[in-house]
């Protein structure tokens, strides 16, 4: 774990005690030569990595007039790729399998692409061609490769599922921007658009988000957005969309920094959008929930928001701005700035092949601009964990982690949160725990829904809402997990952890309390003990035990952990836990 990620947390405190009025000081500063500085997705190479023997990406020269064999094995391979792609694959025709970039005259790939067609419509998938593009061959004649998404129409609920957090400052543009992507009419530049995200009178009021909310996107198996048509209820949008966005919209302002971390830890996101206001730059938390998503290992990208309301001069400040911080030590990320179709999708295939590229939008909620290229992005975006993970985790026993608790007319006890493994089916026992006393209780799931429509089946690494029936909602609190019977879930009061301290004002020692994030889990912590020192200064490593205030827990060795008190800040891993039971008689 690198300690400099430690620079984003003191610059955020820093600049939060001088109230945020910080410049850079060669923010002026003119660079002559602008496409140096970013991966152009536009340099094609003339060759492309080898082909995969796994993966969903699949190469082929040409498909032209196959024979009925030949076809059906080619159907049954297609299959596989989209299996490996848990829905979708990418398909490069023109293309030798040692990813030589071959080409093929326009009649040949007409007639590939039918024969693509076909193949997709056996597998129940459709096709599209994200781009193609011409390649240099000694012939009058143009020689063109194409790559092209097979996505699976959906069946039976099971589209492919990724989880966006929505990072930035206070005033970025965060809900409008959501606004604007899921419902698909722009913004008025008063806040219109975000009005349908808010979720509390004072929110309306004030125009700031202070909860979670969770905002869904979905696309059609050709990549058409089904927010847009004219009934656009959930359970209307589930049912057509082969691959779902869902947003979690966290809070920008620093009075709810805690709300923000939950979402962060608890919600599993599989990828963060930093919105950046292209008026205003890099201020208040926009550092500070980097850092975060950093710490955490969410891969981040960036959207500059408002651009609108500037100067180009001034959006191409911003951007330099952020070029600076995303190359300084502490962060080691590429910056690709994204500026056609063609980089959104080259975009989108790197950003989840390597974690260090960065892509960068610049977009208004207002004017529309560039949001397409986004819409493009996260259309195409594969899901990081391959098919193989996902089984695994099928396969190993139920646990379902709390995050929220709701009591619903009719229904009565509600849960929402994310299954962290294994599989949960309507009407199955399950025990939730632990209690203040460290102990587990029956119960019964009722009924599932994903995305406010009905389910019948859970998968790992989804998120839902579960139906207890009349379960007494006082015995439950975020934090909480639903397991299996058969499992056997370590309670602990107690646990040591390798810590990173980011950010301190004076010395971290025995005795000092921080309220300690380990996944859903919330709750103050004193630390017990420090191993081989007195005290620990910012950018100290150093094996911490804790041990919880109010109740036990359920954690796992190896989990990232988070803590914070005012000001100070760090970032860890569990690395032992100690069973309540061994000293069941002192917590």
């Amino acid at each position: 774990m690198d300690p400099r990620v430690s620079e984003l947390f003191g610059a955020a405190a820093a600049a939060q005690k001088s109230g945020g009025r910080k410049t850079a000081k060669n923010g002026s500063k003119k660079f002559k030569n602008r496409s140096a500085r970013y991966p152009k997705a536009s340099n094609n190479p003339p060759y492309l990595p080898p082909e995969a023997e796994e993966g969903n990406i699949e190469y082929k020269l040409k498909l032209v007039n196959p024979t009925q064999c030949r076809f059906e094995h080619l159907a049954t391979q297609m299959k596989w790729r989209l299996q490996e792609g848990r829905g979708e694959a990418v398909y490069q025709i023109g293309v030798e399998d040692n990813g030589l970039l071959v080409g093929l005259t326009e009649e040949d790939m007409k007639a590939s692409l039918k024969t693509l067609r076909r193949m997709a419509e056996k597998v129940g998938a459709d096709i599209t061609v994200l781009r193609e593009r011409e390649v240099d061959h000694n012939s009058d004649e143009p020689y063109r490769i194409a790559e092209v998404l097979v996505r699976k129409v959906p069946d039976d609920q099971q589209f492919l599922d990724l989880r966006v957090a929505v990072l930035g400052n206070v005033d970025s543009g965060k809900s409008t921007l959501l606004g604007v992507l899921t419902q698909g009419e722009l913004d008025n530049g008063r806040g219109r658009a975000r009005l349908n995200l808010f979720r509390h009178l004072h929110e309306i009021q004030t125009g700031r988000t202070s909860s979670i909310s969770i905002e869904i996107l979905g696309f059609d198996s050709r990549g058409g957005v089904v927010n847009y048509s004219e009934s656009r209820t959930a359970e209307e949008i589930c049912e057509s969309a082969s691959k779902m966005i869902t947003f979690i919209d966290l809070a920008g302002h620093h009075k709810y920094l805690k709300t923000t971390i939950f979402g962060l830890t608890s919600y599993c996101p599989d990828f963060a959008m930093l919105v950046v206001s292209a008026n205003t730059g890099i201020a208040g938390t926009t550092r500070e929930h980097l850092g975060l998503a950093m710490a955490l290992k969410v891969p981040i990208f960036i959207v500059v928001s408002k651009v609108d309301l500037c100067t180009k001069g001034t959006v191409e400040r911003t951007v330099r701005q952020l070029e600076r911080i995303l190359k300084q030590p502490g962060c080691n990320k590429v910056p690709m700035l994204v500026s056609s179709t063609d980089d959104a999708v080259t975009a989108a295939q790197k950003f989840a092949q390597s974690p260090s590229i960065t892509p960068i939008f610049t977009l208004s909620s207002v004017s529309g601009e560039s949001l397409d290229l986004l819409k493009v992005f996260f259309n195409i975006l594969p899901p990081l964990s391959d098919s193989k993970e996902q089984e695994e985790l099928m396969q190993q026993l139920t646990e379902f982690q709390i995050d929220e608790i709701y009591t619903v007319p009719d229904v009565g006890t509600v849960v929402g949160g994310t299954l962290y493994s294994g599989i949960c089916r309507e009407g199955e026992q399950l025990v939730v725990g632990p209690t203040d006393a460290g102990q587990f209780r029956e119960l019964a799931v009722c009924s599932i829904q994903r995305n406010r429509s009905g389910c019948r089946v859970l998968r790992a690494g989804q998120a839902a809402t579960l139906a207890l029936g009349d379960f007494d909602r006082s015995l439950l609190r975020k934090g909480m997990v639903m397991v299996s019977p058969e499992m056997n879930p370590t309670i602990c009061w107690r646990f040591e952890a390798e810590i990173v301290l980011l950010f301190h004002a004076k010395t971290f020692h025995k005795g000092f309390q921080v309220t300690v994030h380990v996944g859903n889990v919330r709750q103050t912590a004193t630390v017990e003990a420090l191993q081989g020192k007195d005290e620990l200064r910012t950018g100290e490593k150093a094996g911490v035990r804790f041990k919880f205030i109010k109740h036990p827990e359920y954690l796992k060795v190896g989990a990232k952990l988070l803590f914070r008190e005012g000001a100070t800040k760090g970032i860890g891993q569990v690395t032992k836990l100690q069973p309540a039971s061994q000293y069941q008689q002192q917590p």
